[in-house]
């Protein structure tokens, strides 16, 4: 895939960066594969970080039992550093849209931006499952 098919919807997530000390923005697939990032991230960093960003979703996941007794679905993860943020939510199925900010980011301001982005593209936003690629067509 080449970086216009894997930024096709990279503009929709620049308006997520409209939030003072937002920097970045990708859309994942569960599998962890790109399927757009933001205009200030290279594809290659934004591949990585996809990657990276599948796995943490895939384990906090899995501490649903010591948050409650009952399987309940994961909705976010927050990760914070010394200097900034990640925000981790679902973006429908099999789909996640990744932020990072600054230490001095309006988290509140994100998290609703990010939740207004997620509902007003829908399907838009959906990642079906990976397919075989090594199947020939």
């Amino acid at each position: 895939m080449n970086d216009h098919m894997a930024n096709e919807r990279g503009w929709m997530l620049d308006e997520v960066l409209k939030v003072p000390e937002a920097r970045h923005a990708i859309l994942l697939s569960a599998d962890g594969m790109l399927r757009a990032h933001s205009q200030g991230i290279g594809r290659d960093e934004a591949e990585r970080q996809a990657a990276a960003l599948s796995g943490l979703q895939s384990i906090s996941r899995s501490t649903v039992e010591f948050c409650t007794i009952q399987d309940s679905p994961w909705r976010q993860t927050l990760v914070e550093f010394a200097d900034g943020y990640v925000f981790l939510v679902a973006a429908g199925p099999g789909a996640y849209l990744a932020v990072s900010a600054g230490q001095a980011v309006d988290m509140e301001a994100v998290s609703y931006r990010m939740q207004k982005l997620v509902d007003r593209l829908g399907k838009e936003l959906t990642a079906p499952p990976r397919q075989d690629v090594g199947t020939p067509t």
